[in-house]
């Protein structure tokens, strides 16, 4: 429990991907309301730390080159982190690396999940575990009830990720907005977590012609939402901006899409952060594993079938073991076309 000061320094330390930083924004929000004047610092990895331009409660994002430099720097940081004094560091990582640090940080109270390797040397260690009904902002808020049960007991109502785009990133997608229109962000890192090209074409397609369709995604997704864009015949409805938001622009222009249509994959977190309308596939993984949609107005489309492949894996694979890929071809684009939740 922190009693030492009223004005507590805390450091969130998440590494991983995209989506686990936007889930991890919740854990800020949280320690926030239960601490208002805390000192909150991320630490995330390099090309992560623009998700966090302009958010109110931060006071500092740490970041770390992992790419080449990747012990180098973690020396660097350590240096860093162990001259602020945290009076605690909450480690959402399970790897080794962060362990490390978390443990070498010298802050007062070091708390992160079992499954970390260097788990056993801090102050706290919380159980993690893939349950039904338990969302991965579940799991990170039960480091804050390990750090002070009494103030978690004061947050009353389930938090949401959070991001902050800025007026300049919503002004970058007004002209956007000028019709109803959806947002489509069809790829993943993981090919099973991709419903099939052929599938986003036929959603397309089944729209009503009078709802402009973005087509979502990093640079390296420009070609595939290209060919994507052709195959649909709908040349002037159909627009292309993969590559050409942030990830804050885009996050902008899913608030106000009548629907926004996501595999499992970062896209479906920077909807649940903004509560926008989600219409989330999942393919060869399950909601169950806990990074389903928040949005008040959201749903889960599968595949009706029952396959005992399904899920094949926690983060996806990259071809389907079984070559049939039943768990994305089976979901039916008529019910992912329904725009009347």
């Amino acid at each position: 429990m922190i009693t030492a000061t009223s004005s507590p320094r805390f450091l969130i330390v998440q590494t991983a991907f995209i989506g686990d930083v936007i889930l991890a924004t919740a854990l800020l929000e949280q320690l926030h309301t239960a601490w208002p004047d805390a000192t909150l610092d991320v630490l995330v990895r390099k090309g992560n730390e623009g998700l966090l331009a302009n958010h109110p409660f931060l006071n500092d994002v740490l970041i770390w080159h992992k790419k080449g430099t990747k012990y180098r720097d973690l020396w660097r940081l350590l240096r860093i982190v162990r001259a602020r004094n945290y009076d605690a560091v909450l480690n959402l990582q399970r790897y080794g690396t962060m362990g490390m640090l978390t443990v070498l940080s010298g802050a007062k109270q070091t708390i992160g999940f079992d499954k970390n390797p260097f788990s056993r040397f801090f102050t706290h260690r919380v159980a993690h575990r893939f349950e039904p009904g338990v969302h991965e902002v579940d799991r990170n808020f039960g480091l804050l009830k390990a750090l002070d049960e009494n103030r978690a007991a004061t947050i009353q109502q389930k938090i949401r990720p959070r991001l902050y785009p800025s007026m300049a990133d919503y002004n970058a997608v007004k002209t956007y907005q000028q019709k109803r229109f959806v947002c489509m962000a069809p790829m993943s890192v993981w090919f099973t977590k991709q419903y099939p090209a052929e599938r986003w074409v036929e959603l397309i397609q089944a729209l009503p012609e009078d709802v402009a369709v973005y087509l979502l995604g990093a640079p390296t997704d420009t070609t595939a939402c290209e060919t994507i864009r052709q195959a649909t015949g709908r040349s002037e409805s159909v627009v292309n901006l993969a590559g050409k938001l942030s990830l804050l622009q885009s996050a902008a222009l899913q608030q106000n899409a009548l629907m926004n249509y996501v595999n499992d994959s970062a896209p479906l977190h920077l909807c649940s952060s903004m509560n926008a309308p989600t219409t989330a596939i999942f393919c060869s993984t399950v909601p169950e594993f806990g990074f389903g949609p928040l949005a008040d107005v959201s749903r889960v489309v599968q595949t009706p079938e029952k396959l005992d492949c399904k899920p094949c894996s926690l983060h996806g694979r990259a071809a389907c073991p079984l070559g049939h890929f039943r768990c994305a071809w089976g979901i039916q684009v008529e019910e992912l076309a329904k725009l009347d939740l």
